[in-house]
């Protein structure tokens, strides 16, 4: 068989096989045309297998049918907003007129399913924001249906799991788990799921009730195997072929070696954006510009291959965002002779925890989205080398809510202590001298933030005046269910840094996708989808899913496009 695959062609060869790369290949399969995918990695998904598997698309059919109102003038409007001085006027269109249609196509026409999200838009209170309806997810998936190819799609993050085990994007589920102590109705129902878990473990080696961006990655390559496409995994491009000013395929390398796959159309490169290429991000994150740190849960693999193989044949990736990246807070965390990393997600929305500076302050609305916060913790170490801060919170909110890595009661939370983790104080100034903050002003932040905290207010950041504050947060919390007072000790502090979940910067393109050099002129025969092409997003985050959404909407419209065929 390798012997065989020295040489191969396709009409279109898609590099990459994240949900930009798989869905712009099934919408050239569906439209004739012959596609192959290559993936560098071992595991096929990309970035989308480790992700919520959000897509925001307005004016969607599942937000019509439930009776949500919206507009496209209201969508448009709030992107104007958002989007500021990168407000892309033909790309917007493009993706407020084809995002539904684009919905609509991959649920009739493959296996993806997406269910209606609650999620308001991040910032609803800018003009034309929502308080939902926006956002979609993908529905939870039984990975078996992968046959023999389940063992090549990527494993969700393992530090957002336990035990492997993937959960329901409601809170229903996890409210079992956290209740197995004190519900007989909780105690069987964990009791039966782990049951099954560790069945799947035994028989698949990974969890088969998958959900979010591993449900969807799954969903869309039982797509890719049903309609005969290749996906060749382990298989780098190595550089880009040009034969008469245009693109007519790559040299790529498998265990065997290098060979050459002839493109007729086009080479779309979907490889996944730049967060590990070290020095790319040393020039676009300030934080590192200035010496601090980073650390990315995104896979490996993305180091920015496809924008280098473009750059090399005229495509251009300036560093044009202030934010050059979805950025997120995150936490190392010690597995043995490794470490993991884990996304702070919801602990940061929940009641009782804050987060402070090295001076004992809070700089910022916990609650905001990761973005927002990213952003705010970049602002808040201009000054220095450092950018990090401290999530803080008593004994009885970890053990109810969990902080980080570290679980929610029943589990037991001293093993984060002895590992370094968490630093742990019997006061606050113990905490403090644990960590190296400062604790006249760690004592400062605490007692003026619970006297508003008591009666449930926030009057610095105003902490729960959101929908999208409080969507993430504890509603049982009354009145308010972000803020809630710091208690008796002991107290825990878990340090975050900076990370990403991809970037937004990247290659220039038209609204079709193709790269465009820095006159405005096309390289015949390239497109490139994903985080391999500049976010239309001007480098915010108006709401979940803004990156999946027009990912797999601009995949569509390439697909289509490389088709002969209008979105």
């Amino acid at each position: 068989m390798p012997g065989q695959q020295r040489a191969l062609s396709c009409d279109v060869l898609v590099v990459g096989s994240g949900a930009g790369g798989l869905s712009t290949a099934i919408t050239a399969r569906k439209c004739g045309l012959d596609v192959i995918i290559i993936e560098k990695d071992e595991y096929f998904g990309g970035t989308t297998a480790f992700s919520g598997g959000v897509l925001w698309i307005p004016g969607n059919r599942h937000a019509r049918d439930a009776g949500v109102a919206d507009s496209r003038d209201a969508a448009r409007t709030y992107l104007k907003h958002e989007t500021g001085n990168h407000f892309d006027d033909a790309a917007i269109d493009a993706f407020l007129d084809v995002g539904p249609r684009m919905l609509d196509f991959f649920e009739k026409e493959t296996e993806a399913k997406f269910v209606l999200s609650a999620y308001p838009d991040y910032h609803p209170g800018v003009e034309g924001g929502a308080p939902s309806g926006r956002s979609v997810t993908a529905a939870p998936y039984d990975a078996r249906a992968l046959g023999e190819e389940i063992r090549r799609l990527r494993p969700p993050l393992e530090t957002i799991t336990f035990i492997g085990m993937m959960f329901n994007s409601s809170n229903d589920e996890l409210k079992h788990f956290f209740r197995v102590t004190s519900s007989i109705t909780s105690a069987i129902y964990v009791a039966k799921r782990l049951a099954s878990h560790l069945k799947d473990l035994a028989v698949y080696r990974r969890g088969v009730k998958i959900t979010s961006g591993n449900a969807l990655a799954a969903r869309l390559a039982k797509s890719v195997f049903d309609l005969g496409i290749p996906l060749l995994t382990g298989t780098p491009a190595q550089r880009l072929i040009s034969e008469n000013g245009a693109i007519t395929g790559a040299v790529v390398r498998d265990e065997n070696g290098e060979y050459r796959i002839t493109a007729h159309r086009a080479v779309v490169l979907a490889s996944g954006g730049f967060p590990h290429d070290q020095a790319r991000i040393a020039r676009a994150y300030p934080h590192l510009a200035r010496g601090g740190e980073h650390l990315s849960p995104t896979p490996a693999a993305n180091t920015g291959d496809g924008i280098r193989m473009a750059e090399e044949l005229g495509g251009s990736c300036d560093i044009r965002f202030t934010s050059a990246a979805a950025w997120m807070p995150v936490s190392r965390v010690p597995l043995g002779n490794r470490t993991g990393v884990f996304p702070h997600l919801v602990d940061r929305y929940k009641p009782g925890v804050i987060a402070v500076n090295r001076q004992g302050r809070r700089f910022t609305n916990e609650s905001n989205s990761y973005h927002d916060v990213g952003a705010a913790m970049i602002a808040d170490g201009a000054a220095s080398k450092e950018t990090a801060a401290w999530l803080i919170c008593d004994h009885a909110t970890i053990r109810k809510y969990g902080l980080g890595y570290a679980k929610p009661a029943p589990l037991p939370v001293g093993i984060f202590v002895r590992n370094g983790y968490l630093k742990r104080g019997a006061t606050l100034r113990d905490l403090a001298r644990a960590t190296g903050i400062d604790a006249d002003g760690l004592e400062r932040t605490v007692r003026e933030y619970n006297e508003g905290a008591v009666r449930g207010v926030d009057r610095e950041f105003g902490r729960g005046t959101t929908a999208f504050n409080r969507y993430l947060g504890d509603a049982e919390n009354k009145p308010n269910p972000n803020v809630a007072a710091i208690g008796a000790g002991p107290y825990y502090a878990l340090k975050i840094i900076m990370g990403d979940l991809g970037t937004f910067d990247g290659l220039s393109t038209d609204t079709v996708g193709r790269v465009v050099r820095r006159d405005g002129t096309a390289i015949t025969g390239l497109y490139a989808v994903g985080n391999d092409r500049a976010s239309i997003m001007g480098g915010n985050y108006p709401g979940a899913g803004i990156t999946l959404g027009p990912i797999m909407t601009f995949g569509y419209i390439t697909g289509r496009h490389l088709a002969g065929q209008q979105a």
